[in-house]
């Protein structure tokens, strides 16, 4: 009894202060955490990595193979997919240091899976602890719980994009890929959401009805863009069109302006035909020129509301991270020549991600109404 009086005493010695930094805290490492397995999920993607562990073992997959045999197995394993089959057949066993070997992308797809298994713990445990100490209100506990479902919802779709690419295909399949992705931005933007409201319970409003439309139609628009880059990298399409402002000579291909290359089998079968890899990428310019559009139209007419110091900065920032994506993407396409730069396309996607970000801060200064 006496040592349930003193657990209850230090808590009561806690202060709403104390609470607070305690949770904002957790809630940016949380952050961190999402960012980095977006990085690490890119870099999975565009070494090939995704399909080099077979199986799903959430508790035993923790543990990497340890010995010689227990690589051989896992091996011998990969050697069974179509992946290695088709286009790895005679892979070595290599070192993790080593690209193009067996236990380099190995590596990668175990980073990917353990980074995953962390987070969970990392918000999990915490979570259940503050929640048990009283430090969450009603509406952070709600908003908690659905990032936990959201996370579930992102690791499920992770698993059915993996299994896609182990049956009769080398690759995963574009379009699941594409939806694992936006899940995962949906999940990161919904945290970050999610600790603006703790970290800036008060904002002083803009109210102005105009920009916060203008920055709906943004963000509407960057959704869209951010599937479609997605079905970028899923499909390779880069690697057809590695020219700017034109696409190989021609503002649209003509397998695109051919009628007769519209129907639902090239659409599913994008592998054996140029004409969905060709038409992402029209949709995926269009959408980002849409985006300067759309963007420099605001920050404008946003530049004549002068209401305070956040929000003039905010805009400033956002605006920064738009032109740096938009020259990252063109950098990337341009680069596309016989392979895909891991470098340039993890940094394009990162930068995605921050631009999301920096969005849904302006919005939030933007928005009247908190939950």
């Amino acid at each position: 009894m006496s040592l349930d009086k003193n657990k209850r005493s230090g808590m009561n010695n806690i202060s709403n202060d104390q609470i607070a930094r305690i949770v904002k805290i957790w809630l940016c490492i949380g952050l961190f955490m999402v960012f980095m397995q977006v990085v690490i999920g890119g870099v999975t993607r565009l070494t090939g990595s995704g399909l080099s562990i077979t199986k799903w073992d959430v508790v035993t997959g923790t543990i990497p193979p340890m010995s010689e045999l227990a690589w051989e197995a896992e091996f011998e394993l990969y050697k069974a997919t179509p992946q290695y089959e088709m286009i790895n057949d005679g892979m070595e066993m290599g070192s993790i240091f080593q690209g193009g070997t067996f236990k380099f992308i190995y590596f990668w797809e175990y980073l990917h899976r353990l980074w995953a298994r962390t987070m969970g713990f990392v918000f999990v445990i915490p979570f259940f602890i503050f929640l048990a100490r009283g430090m969450l209100s009603k509406a952070l506990i709600k908003d908690l719980g659905i990032v936990i479902l959201l996370a579930i919802l992102v690791a499920s779709m992770g698993w059915i994009m993996v299994a896609s690419g182990l049956i009769n295909r080398p690759w995963v399949n574009g379009y699941k890929l594409s939806m694992h992705l936006s899940l995962a931005f949906i999940l990161a933007g919904y945290l970050l959401w999610t600790t603006f409201k703790v970290i800036q319970p008060s904002p002083k409003v803009i109210h102005n009805l105009m920009l916060k439309r203008l920055m709906i139609g943004f963000l509407v628009v960057l959704g869209l863009q951010i599937f479609l880059g997605g079905l970028m990298s899923g499909m390779k399409a880069g690697l057809q069109y590695p020219t700017w402002p034109d696409m190989n000579g021609k503002v649209v291909p003509n397998v695109v302006l051919n009628s007769g290359n519209w129907n639902v089998d090239n659409l599913v079968n994008y592998d054996s035909h140029g004409f969905t890899p060709a038409l992402v990428q029209v949709l995926h310019r269009g959408s980002a020129y849409l985006l300067i559009l759309l963007g420099f139209f605001y920050f404008f007419k946003s530049k004549k509301i002068s209401e305070n110091v956040i929000f003039d900065k905010a805009n400033i920032l956002w605006i920064t991270m738009l032109v740096m994506q938009i020259l990252l993407g063109i950098w990337t396409v341009i680069s596309c020549r016989g392979s895909i730069p891991v470098g340039l396309g993890v940094a394009h996607q990162a930068c995605a991600l921050i631009l999301l970000g920096t969005t849904l801060f302006v919005y939030y200064q933007l928005s009247s109404k908190r939950v």
